[in-house]
């Protein structure tokens, strides 16, 4: 028999991935991916927004694509990855030009979009860096179950953008590194001060790009547990399928 394997790195474990497009409102075409558990239906979705472009954010930014190679087999999850406008990765260039967060909006919407046009179950917006503050700013405006918000800087969202998720019933989660570059865990107590009902998960030693393999597992570990706390502990090996006798 094979033995089992290693979660970690860049495994890819099973799961139905399908290269997808999204329609802006705008008139731009978005490419992405969609990734959904192997023969039964998701529980929950996953709608990733990626950190900054011109700093090197796309789709591909390793929590979100981790996220995308391990989340639908071992927490029945969907995970949807895109760039947004002017963004590049393996998968392709999406249409326009980078937005400073403020077209990007149309981009939010169209992956809402689609994940109705797909009957997605429980949407949940995963922002990380940059993907936070369009999570904040425009997340209210659709129908999630809540945002996660991963190393947020909270350089563009306003006071009152913020203040709108109080007392709100989507739930707001959000992470914050020891060691961040922008906010660390006491700023970040002080300036979240207007949404009494958030979670703040402080996490000792992590830094603002979630480097290594034990922070990595720490960020899915917290996703599961906002967004399917059933699913965990999440395994750290994967045992392979048997051979098939001939």
């Amino acid at each position: 028999m094979t033995p089992p394997i290693e979660i970690r790195g860049g495994i890819e474990l099973p799961a139905i991935t399908e290269h997808i497009e999204l329609q802006t409102s705008d008139g731009l075409t978005l490419v992405g991916e969609l990734a959904t558990p192997v023969g039964r239906a998701p529980i929950a979705t996953l709608v990733t927004l990626h950190p900054l472009p011109t700093a090197g954010g796309f789709m591909d930014s390793h929590i979100l694509r981790k996220a995308a190679n391990r989340l639908p087999a071992l927490a029945d999850l969907a995970v949807l990855r895109f760039n947004t406008r002017g963004t590049s990765s393996p998968r392709g260039t999406s249409d326009g030009d980078f937005g400073h967060g403020l077209t990007e909006r149309a981009d939010v919407a169209a992956a809402m979009a689609f994940v109705a046009e797909r009957y997605l179950p429980n949407p949940w917006l995963v922002g990380w860096s940059f993907g936070t503050e369009l999570a904040l700013k425009y997340g209210l405006e659709h129908p999630i179950r809540g945002a996660i918000l991963l190393s947020p800087p909270l350089h563009s969202t306003s006071n009152d953008e913020l203040a709108a998720w109080a007392g709100n019933e989507r739930a707001l989660v959000a992470v914050i590194p020891e060691f961040d570059d922008y906010l660390r865990p006491d700023a970040a107590r002080l300036r979240f001060a207007s949404v009494p009902d958030l979670r703040l998960v402080a996490v000792e030693g992590g830094k603002h790009l979630w480097v290594g393999e034990n922070l990595s597992r720490r960020v899915l570990t917290e996703i599961v547990a906002t967004v399917n706390p059933g699913a965990l502990p999440l395994p750290t090996e994967w045992a392979t399928p048997p051979p098939v006798a001939s």
